[in-house]
């Protein structure tokens, strides 16, 4: 049996599944003011009448890593930096700790300028003098010799619990990236773990020894202790969960296609290309931030079915703040729900407030009830269809990356659009008056994001670097540094990639049969010494493709594709 939660930014919800059935639900309003407590509220319903020891695995989708990033909850970071000869790099917004330490390797991992251990001594001295509670640490090319960021770690690790080092987030080598990245997931680091101690004990108590899993944001899944190392990872997986959710849902559809997950607060937008899902190709932004988390490509809109909907100057403004939820169920404020309330699409617990609500602001702008009702919830088609197409400009204008490969020329022209989320059957026939594309929505589509969760695989990448020449291999992501002969070549290396991800997969808690290990980059450049002969440098990067643990079992629909 497998257990999955998703707590959005208005509901978590979750659901128990065994054997590809569905075979409980539950759906409850998040306590802003304690994340974990509604999760755990929401787990502990879900667990009534089920042995704890029938739980194979615990899936969950949490926003708590995301939250603390956009509300700046987050810890203070010293942060060290060897940028290495060459272009001065300049970073503003790494937090009041920034310190510059001479010493780096070039580009082959071979060392320049060895640590001056007296600039190390001072940046310790002045980090305990300030309230500094994590640190990162990134060599500009760690990746391809890891040697400085682990010496310094070891001269910090007694002094902090929480520190970060660039080398073990990607072997990628976009410095400025992989800088962002780490400083952010120091600064998230501390508060994932009290998460994780929470629910570890909570589990605990209850005599649940299943493995938890994290949704990470391109719609794989990392155990809880690899989560606790890279946090990171975590941030955006709310999106995540709601293709995933989407995948688990609908018949398979080798179509270009538009995905959308309306929830209370927001909707998140999403595109398949001849059914397979357009992906970051670098990695995702957030608070204005450059990362190298992979993720599936996502525009998020503060556009849900708990928008306040408001009179301005004469003019109906809808979003972007969710204040609490619709009238109709116990908020104060007029929403789109209340607007499908109205015209019959939706029932809520007090539907006559909601009504006098609307007919309320329906007088004060000179419009009948029923106009207004089907004005809000235009705006709502309209505002989503002005989006898709800023989207599809922007991602036509340039190569199409997907999960699997890159599409030279190739434009995205959605046939269809697949919908999720609360109020994905009563807004789906006004959707389609808007897009003027056939709508869809499945079966169990209000918990699509929790079967989403529950049913994602574990998945994992990583970066092999092989020098023919220094006789050098690595793999950063899984700390591998081996030697190799003069006659390494590049199908050795790719044959090695395959084995080393698909062990990683197993790692991970994926059966054998389900490990989908594939080559996504391979390259081999001669490097010229002279007279005396010709040596390698060879780069392969190989993955496990994200992808689900089963398929849902079907249910009977009224309005699916």
């Amino acid at each position: 049996m497998i257990i999955g939660i998703d707590m959005g930014g208005t509901n978590i919800d979750g659901v128990a599944i065994h054997d590809g059935s569905l075979i409980k639900t539950v759906k409850h309003p998040v306590d802003r003011e304690n994340y974990f407590f509604s999760i755990w509220h929401c787990l502990e319903e879900l667990l009534q009448n089920i042995d704890p020891q029938n739980i194979n695995r615990i899936n969950l989708s949490t926003t708590i890593c995301t939250n603390a990033i956009v509300e700046n909850n987050i810890s203070e970071v010293g942060v060290i930096l060897q940028t290495g000869p060459g272009l001065k790099w300049v970073f503003e917004d790494l937090g009041s700790y920034l310190a510059y330490l001479s010493g780096s390797v070039d580009h082959r991992g071979i060392v320049v300028r060895d640590l001056d251990m007296k600039e190390l001594a001072e940046i310790k001295e002045n980090f305990s003098q300030n309230p500094i509670e994590a640190l990162a640490i990134v060599n500009k090319f760690s990746t391809r010799n890891p040697e400085f960021e682990q010496r310094i770690h070891d001269f910090f690790k007694s002094d902090y619990e929480e520190i970060t080092m660039g080398h073990q987030l990607s072997g990628k080598l976009n410095f400025p990236r992989r800088v962002q990245t780490a400083y952010l997931n120091a600064a998230v680091a501390s508060t994932f773990r009290n998460f994780t101690n929470h629910m570890l004990e909570a589990l605990a108590q209850k005599g649940i020894t299943a493995p938890i899993y994290i949704l990470k944001a391109d719609g794989g899944t990392i155990d809880l202790k690899g989560a606790l190392n890279k946090p990171v990872e975590t941030i955006l997986s709310g999106p995540a969960a709601s293709f995933m959710g989407m995948r688990a849902l609908f018949d398979d559809a080798q179509t270009d296609r538009c995905l959308i997950d309306i929830g209370g607060t927001t909707t998140d937008i999403f595109f398949l290309v001849d059914g397979t899902p357009v992906f970051e190709p670098t990695g995702i932004e957030i608070d204005r931030r450059k990362t190298l988390v992979r993720a599936i490509y996502s525009v998020s809109i503060g556009l849900g079915g708990d928008s306040h909907v408001r009179i301005e100057e004469n003019t109906i403004k809808i979003g972007p703040k969710r204040l609490d939820a619709a009238v109709a169920f116990g908020g104060k404020h007029l929403t789109p729900t209340d607007a499908l309330v109205y015209l019959g699409k939706m029932t809520g617990q007090y539907p006559d407030k909601s009504k006098d609500k609307l007919k309320e602001m329906a007088q004060e702008i000179g419009l009948e009830p029923k106009a207004l009702a089907l004005k809000i919830v235009s705006m709502v088609g309209q505002k989503i269809k002005e989006t898709i197409e800023e989207i599809l400009d922007q991602l036509n204008a340039n190569p199409v990356y997907t999960i699997e490969k890159l599409l030279q020329d190739r434009r995205i022209k959605p046939q269809a659009v697949e919908m999720i989320g609360g109020p994905a059957q009563a807004l789906a026939p006004y959707l389609e008056e808007s897009l003027e594309l056939p709508v869809f929505y499945p079966e169990r589509y209000e918990v699509a994001n929790a079967i989403g969760a529950a049913l994602a695989k574990p998945t994992v990448e990583i970066n092999m670097i092989a020098d023919t020449e220094r006789k050098i291999l690595s793999v950063p992501e899984l700390e591998i540094y081996e030697k190799i002969g003069k006659d390494y070549n590049l199908d050795k290396a790719q044959d090695y990639a395959l084995e080393l991800v698909s062990k990683a997969g197993t790692t991970l808690g994926l059966p054998q049969d389900q490990i989908e290990a594939e080559i996504v980059e391979a390259s081999s450049f001669n490097m010229v010494q002279g007279y005396y002969g010709v040596d390698k440098n060879i780069r392969v990067k190989a993955q496990i493709k994200p992808g689900l643990l089963t398929k849902l079992k079907k249910e009977a629909s009224s309005h699916e594709s």
